[in-house]
């Protein structure tokens, strides 16, 4: 099936007489006839569900749809993008290991990386995603279990060189995780590069609605954990909490990896998103190749647009021929990036705040990638106990207004960014 397909019918197929729309099972509990028959789902023994903090059926047809959608061979759903980031690293590195990462990502996730999982006894090397060979040879460590990237990053919506940062890893014997939430399986599918883990928040275009918070795990299916069996005894090494079961072993490169962070990480730390949630996430998902692709098509009509105002200093957008990262995207998303732009407003902070207040169809949210056409200054909001100084020091400009395009008629959108600019 094409990805347009698979949105749709990928996942769940009814049978006869059955509900044409997923069932919202929810319910915690499972009943079983005899201890025998759920002592053998305690025992990884035969497929099922016994309690919703580990697994609902709900949820596994959405994440199904998504591992259709991505090309993978599993996949789970949590209940943030932040939960499938700390998920997606903490299943295959824990204390005393080391994990490099772009400094281009979310800054949430860098946050996670660089304070909470340190106090976890991880490690961290962050490298700049247009490093030298040289400078990215000299991040791997003996202890190195991963590498972690974005496809656009949020913010700075610099596009991920997926293709030369999986050679990399896979060079030194440990995947490459890389979270694909900006452009989408439909724009992008990173493991058609080399790329071992996506990772989502689905709270963004697969949603699309604002409605639900969530995230997604996907394997590719390609890793040998068995092959680097030294470096991942978690996958490769008897679970003694699962009466000896060694993942790698017992579901092979094509599971092992999402069954030990649902056995594991998902029993231990309960972030399983609720049946609704994930209910609401499928109707997301039905229409997300319709509204990515005209997200996209907004998106360059307004940076377009941006680009030749006489108010505007600078815009930043993958998808414009004068973006540094204009090659690269064409590379990797052939038919188009994303809805996100940044640009500045001639006049610095005082006149982006001005801006702000001028406009009348563009929602101030600190929201991005859902159909309304959201806008933030993060000068005066997200980032206003900065001076102008100490935003520059961190990446941020004064003037930089972060604007999610939205699926509306894209002349409301260039008028309502017109009149605000003129004001």
């Amino acid at each position: 099936m094409e990805q347009e397909t698979k949105c749709i019918d990928a996942g769940y197929t009814p049978k006869n007489g059955e509900p044409r729309m997923i069932p919202i099972i929810q319910s915690t509990t499972f009943k079983y006839d005899t201890s025998e028959d759920m002592g053998k789902l305690f025992d990884l023994e035969a497929d099922g569900y016994f309690y919703t903090r580990l697994q609902n059926p709900t949820n596994d047809m959405v994440a199904k749809k998504i591992a259709a959608l991505e090309g993978g061979t599993a996949a789970m759903l949590v209940s943030s993008g932040q939960a499938a980031n700390f998920f997606a690293v903490f299943n295959i590195a824990t204390a005393g290991d080391h994990v490099i990462a772009s400094t281009s990502i979310y800054g949430g996730t860098f946050n996670l990386f660089n304070v909470t999982m340190r106090k976890m006894g991880v490690d961290f090397t962050f490298v700049d995603p247009d490093c030298s060979d040289e400078e990215l040879e000299a991040a791997f460590k003996p202890n190195t279990k991963a590498v972690f990237g974005e496809t656009i990053a949020n913010p700075s919506l610099t596009v991920f060189d997926i293709e030369r940062f999986a050679k990399a890893a896979h060079a030194h014997g440990v995947p490459l995780i890389v979270d694909n939430t900006f452009a989408t399986p439909i724009n992008c599918r990173p493991f058609e590069w080399g790329c071992d883990i996506v990772t989502h928040s689905t709270t963004k275009y697969m949603d699309g609605h604002d409605a639900t918070v969530g995230g997604a795990i996907v394997d590719s299916g390609k890793f040998d954990w068995m092959a680097h069996k030294d470096k991942f005894p978690g996958l490769t090494t008897p679970d003694d909490s699962y009466h000896g079961i060694t993942y790698a072993e017992k579901f092979g490169k094509e599971g092992a990896y999402i069954t030990k962070a649902t056995a594991q990480l998902m029993r231990d730390f309960g972030s399983t998103p609720s049946p609704m949630n994930s209910y609401l996430l499928n109707l997301g998902l039905e229409s997300l190749a319709v509204r990515v692709q005209r997200h996209c098509e907004n998106a360059r009509k307004v940076a377009e647009f941006l680009e030749n105002n006489e108010h505007v200093s600078w815009v930043n957008y993958p998808g414009l021929k004068s973006s540094k990262y204009y090659g690269r995207a064409k590379k990797y998303m052939p038919n188009g990036t994303c809805g996100v732009i940044s640009f500045g407003v001639k006049g610095g902070r005082e006149a982006a705040s001005r801006f702000m207040s001028s406009l009348k169809l563009a929602i101030i949210a600190t929201h991005v990638a859902d159909a309304h056409t959201c806008v933030l200054h993060p000068a005066t909001s997200t980032h206003r106990q900065l001076t102008d100084d100490e935003l520059t020091a961190c990446g941020v400009l004064p003037d930089m207004i972060r604007l999610s395009v939205g699926i509306e008629n894209v002349n409301d959108i260039i008028a309502d960014l017109d009149n605000a600019l003129n004001a």
